[in-house]
């Protein structure tokens, strides 16, 4: 079902309002027999005052700001100066308002009165705890009802968006098989790409995927892109690691599309490139070198790939990764290091 914050906010707010009215008019009639009905008005205002204060202090106070955080003792103190307070101020002025002696001479009264006055709202607020209890759940509930429907419609669009990249491998294969006898060099770059889309559509959306399927892919995609770059590119690899380990998809991409988006003097033709990937002490450490592309357009955006890649490490290892770059009069290079499962 579709989600929508807003009306039930509205709903909430309405709640709220209706709840407190009803409060209002109960103590209303409850003193007006005995205090007619100005005392009453009054009276039944000042108590449902106090009450509020109560209420919300604690739910959207207190209870954020030192029980959620397991502040505990923080919170037992704000909780009795709010009950102090609230207690004693409804305490008083109700007297002022029903007791004409009192009003004309007001005084501190005793111990045992202090007593009630803080007991009469010790019930408020403890009803209040466990309506933000209650709160708290039905938050955490809508929160997971969301997310499984959420989740459900990315799967459905995910299974949708699946038809149409398969038939087009099927319609690349044709194609694939027709220019095999006319134009090999044609028909290759048919099957690589034909490769690469798989691998978005097949395997980009799984959590792990095993580390040769990746380094697969990435070949893929270099020789994909070589083929378009005269003179091609010289591209020297480094690799050392254990192919059945397994990282999530696309993390080493970005830096190798950076080199072929930022890194490529198509005037120069200088363009050698070093890549190097091992495995060290359950780190998998991938590192990208490059000459400097001294004609790029400085018009172009720069760096927003590897801002997505850091977010992205961040939500997958917190800190528990290193990424950075550094480049001199002649070198670009950027390092990555991750932790291996």
């Amino acid at each position: 079902m579709p989600f929508r914050p807003f009306s039930e906010k509205l709903r909430l707010m309405w709640l709220h309002y209706l709840v407190w009215a009803s409060i209002l008019m109960i103590s209303f009639f409850s003193m007006l027999q005995a205090d007619g009905t100005g005392r009453s008005a009054l009276s039944a205002c000042s108590s449902c005052g106090f009450y509020a204060l109560i209420v919300y202090g604690n739910i959207y106070f207190l209870y954020p700001r030192f029980y959620q955080k397991r502040k505990f003792i923080p919170y037992l103190l704000g909780s009795i100066a709010l009950l102090v307070v609230a207690g004693l101020g409804r305490g008083y002025v109700s007297l002022y308002i029903r007791n004409p002696a009192f009003a004309a001479a007001p005084h501190w009264v005793d111990t045992w009165t202090h007593v009630t006055f803080l007991l009469s709202v010790t019930t408020v607020f403890i009803l209040s705890f466990i309506f933000r209890l209650a709160m708290a759940y039905f938050t955490l509930k809508q929160q997971s009802e969301k997310i499984a429907w959420q989740r459900s419609q990315f799967e459905l669009r995910l299974l949708k968006a699946q038809v149409q990249p398969h038939f087009l491998f099927n319609t690349l294969n044709a194609i694939y098989y027709e220019a095999y006898m006319e134009a090999p060099k044609t028909a290759l770059l048919i099957e690589r790409l034909s490769d690469i889309m798989r691998y978005f559509v097949d395997q980009s959306t799984k959590e792990y995927v095993q580390l040769a399927t990746e380094i697969q892919f990435l070949d893929h995609y270099i020789a994909l892109e070589k083929m378009r770059i005269k003179p091609e590119p010289e591209i020297i690899f480094h690799r050392s690691f254990d192919d059945q380990r397994k990282i999530p998809p696309m993390l080493l991409m970005t830096f190798v599309e950076n080199i072929f988006k930022h890194g490529i003097d198509k005037i120069s033709g200088n363009n050698t490139i070093h890549l190097s990937l091992y495995e060290e002490d359950h780190q998998l450490i991938f590192q990208t070198k490059n000459f400097l592309n001294k004609h790029a357009d400085p018009r172009q955006e720069h760096g927003l790939g590897l801002k997505n890649l850091r977010q992205r490490l961040t939500i997958l290892y917190g800190k528990d990764f290193d990424l950075h770059t550094t480049e001199d009069n002649q070198y670009f290079i950027a390092n990555l290091k991750f932790p291996l499962t």
